[in-house]
């Protein structure tokens, strides 16, 4: 099975995560292949130069190749390189794993928070752009921490 991962990948902090997250789905599944965008130097070794047409053909052929997209919905929003990636599977009936652990998304039965919602600028959660979320519900799910992802990602195999 060949899987697709689809993160931001600008940041210190996101190449970090991608590569401990891969690590721990490649040490569970040995018979899984990851693509991992910041793995090809072809077009992601920023000091070097790719175009955006260069970028585009390459990732989304191998988003094309794949049976399953991770797809990490982290973020002031969801990063806009993975909000089209998630869009080319949907519509061509890829399975779509949104992996989202911000943590405002803790305390959903707190009251006081509850309450917050009805005073101006007191959100106490984080928003995720329902039309993306969606497209990943209606060819997938979305999971919230990696011990889950690893047991969505069973699924799917």
């Amino acid at each position: 099975m060949k899987v697709y991962f689809a993160n931001g990948l600008f940041s210190q902090a996101d190449f970090d995560f991608n590569e401990k997250i891969v690590a721990q789905i490649r040490d569970n599944f040995s018979d899984i292949e990851i693509y991992l965008p910041q793995e090809n130097a072809a077009i992601n070794d920023k000091s070097a130069y790719a175009d955006s047409e260069m970028i585009a053909k390459a990732d989304t052929d191998q988003l094309l190749e794949s049976q399953l997209v991770i797809a990490v919905l982290d973020g002031i929003s969801i990063d806009a390189g993975v909000a089209s990636e998630i869009g080319v599977a949907y519509a061509n009936n890829i399975p779509i794993i949104g992996l989202y652990t911000d943590s405002r998304q803790q305390g959903f039965d707190n009251q006081q928070k509850l309450t917050a919602l009805s005073t101006i600028a007191e959100n106490q959660f984080h928003y995720l752009n329902l039309y993306t979320t969606g497209l990943i519900k209606l060819n997938g799910e979305i999971v919230n921490n990696v011990e889950d992802l690893i047991s969505a990602i069973n699924k799917y195999k």
